[in-house]
C-alpha cells in the first residue's frame, strides 16, 4: 500500500482527495459527481442484499448518505471513500471506516459492483483501508460485522487479517458475526 496524492484516473480534482493507493486501486474521497456511480452501487438490489435492510437506496437516501459522510470526513478524518482502479477511471464500489448510530468502535464497511465481485478487490481494498486507519489515524481497534450467513464476506474480512469474534444477538431477534482487528502495540 502507498499512501499518496498520485495515480487516480478520475482527474486533477480527484487526485487532491486520493486516501491510500494499493497495487491495483485508488481510494479517494467521495464528490458530488460521484452520485450516479454511488446509486449504481447502492441501488443494486442483489449488491445490497447484506447492507443495511437488504433493499436498495433511492437517490434521497443516497444525496443524504454524501451528506453524512462528508460530516464523517469533517468529524473523524475519514469515513466512506470511492474505489476506483489505477489503469481506469470511473468508481467500482466503495470502502470505509465509520462508526455507525455513534458507536465508539471503528467499524469497516465496503461494497462494490457485482461485476467486480471475485476478482480480489474488496481483499485488497481492505487491506489498504486497515493499514491506512492504523497509520494514519492511530486506530488500534477495528471492527465489522456481517450476517452469519455471508460466507464471502467472512472469507474476504479473515483474508484481511481480520479475526472472528463473538456472534452478536440482535434486538430483532437475528444475528450479526463480529470481526476485530487488534493493532500490533
Amino acid at each position: 500500500m502507498r499512501l499518496s496524492e498520485s495515480g487516480c484516473l478520475s482527474g486533477v480534482i480527484a487526485l487532491l482527495n486520493v486516501v491510500f493507493e494499493t497495487d491495483r486501486l485508488c481510494v479517494r474521497r467521495w464528490r458530488e459527481a460521484d452520485l450516479p456511480a454511488l446509486m449504481a452501487v447502492y441501488g443494486d438490489g442483489e449488491a445490497m442484499k447484506w447492507v443495511d435492510d437488504g433493499q436498495p437506496i433511492t437517490h434521497e437516501e443516497c444525496v443524504k448518505w454524501l451528506e453524512v459522510t462528508r460530516a464523517n470526513y469533517e468529524k473523524y478524518g475519514y469515513g466512506m471513500f470511492a474505489v476506483e482502479r489505477r489503469s481506469a477511471p470511473g468508481v467500482i464500489g466503495c470502502c470505509g471506516i465509520v462508526h455507525p448510530s455513534g458507536q465508539k468502535e471503528a467499524e469497516v464497511k465496503y461494497a462494490y459492483l457485482r461485476s467486480w465481485w471475485g476478482q480480489g478487490i474488496a481483499t485488497e481494498a481492505l487491506i489498504g483501508l486497515i493499514n491506512y486507519g492504523v497509520a494514519k489515524h492511530k486506530l488500534n481497534y477495528i471492527m465489522a460485522t456481517a450476517a452469519p450467513e455471508n460466507v464471502a464476506s467472512h472469507r474476504v474480512l479473515l483474508k484481511a487479517g481480520m479475526r472472528r469474534g463473538a456472534l452478536r444477538h440482535n434486538e430483532d431477534g437475528t444475528y450479526t458475526q463480529v470481526f476485530e482487528y487488534l493493532a500490533a502495540s
